[in-house]
């Protein structure tokens, strides 16, 4: 394996594995075992290496920070299905295993709006939570009776689209490359990242094999493949949240984004939260200004 290194970057402390319903689920923890615990969750088509510069900086600020890959993701084992339920039930797992007593949570993107349902559930077990570009767009919700054909219709295609994919699974596997094809590949999505990173996390988030680098991700995962499930519908979670709430988006669109916009968002934050707007800045915030999102974080939680 390549020794490439990243300024600030740093490996976690402690590895562990936990089991999520039969499904092997990689831990990681930054931070003293006796500091109060942090979940810090991952977006989709990301895993816990992506906070190798985040994660320390919690951890430094008092807090011991466990992270995990979801399944299908990095470390973590492949499944034979992916739904939005499923991560939760992972998420509840590691919950679990790290402490029966509160937690602070911050997660990212898809990680973020899946701890809306988890702090909606459980909220007596959460001191706080911080969402980093994670919120909904609140779009026009449709009349069920008048677009019943249309709803209907869709969900036919939709259907038929997943069946075909599921009979090629056997089929899939991720192209190779070399560590540079896959940090531009990644770049596609993290455009404003730079290179360096990029090729930090290919060390991470990918195996070498005989024909070249191949990113770890399981092979049958798509984009937006969260199950029955539509980000709107957290719309009324947000608002409904009763624990204290910190929200960061920023001003740039990317591909990977939740298309939120910061104030479409405001009308529909739960009493007393508050939302963080950083300009000029993508979607993947705690990577472009870890030090800044840190401290705002650690005051926040404090």
């Amino acid at each position: 394996m390549p020794n490439i290194t990243y300024p600030g970057a740093r490996r976690p402390d402690r590895t562990r594995s936990v089991d999520a319903c039969g499904v092997r689920i990689a831990v990681y923890e930054w931070g003293a075992p006796e500091s109060p615990p942090l979940l810090l969750v991952h977006g989709g088509f990301d895993f816990a290496g992506t906070f190798d510069v985040f994660a320390p900086m919690l951890a430094d600020g008092g807090w011991r920070v466990v992270s995990w890959d979801h399944r299908g993701h990095g470390d973590s084992e492949h499944a034979a299905l992916y739904s939005w339920s499923a991560d939760m039930r992972d998420a509840m797992a590691v919950l679990a295993s790290t402490t029966d007593g509160p937690v602070a949570i911050v997660g990212h993107s898809k990680g973020g709006n899946l701890m809306l349902s988890v702090c909606g559930a459980i909220p007596e077990r959460v001191v706080g939570f911080v969402n980093i570009d994670g919120m909904p767009s609140p779009g026009p919700h449709p009349d069920m009776a008048e677009h019943e054909a249309d709803i209907l219709a869709m969900q036919a295609d939709r259907m038929t689209s997943w069946l075909d994919h599921r009979r090629r699974t056997h089929e899939l596997v991720r192209k190779p490359g070399t560590l540079e094809d896959l940090a531009r590949r990644r770049g596609r999505m993290n455009p404003l990242l730079s290179q360096e990173w990029l090729q930090y996390l290919v060390t991470i988030g990918a195996r070498k094999d005989a024909d070249g680098w191949r990113w770890k991700i399981d092979p049958t995962l798509r984009f937006g493949g969260f199950g029955p499930w539509r980000h709107q519908w957290s719309v009324r979670q947000l608002a409904e949240l009763t624990v204290p709430f910190l929200g960061m988006i920023g001003t740039i669109h990317e591909d990977m984004g939740w298309g939120a916009v910061a104030d479409d968002l405001r009308p529909h934050l739960p009493t007393g939260g508050r939302l963080e707007v950083f300009e000029d800045t993508g979607h993947f915030i705690h990577i472009e200004h870890p030090r800044r999102v840190a401290d705002l974080v650690l005051e926040f939680l404090t």
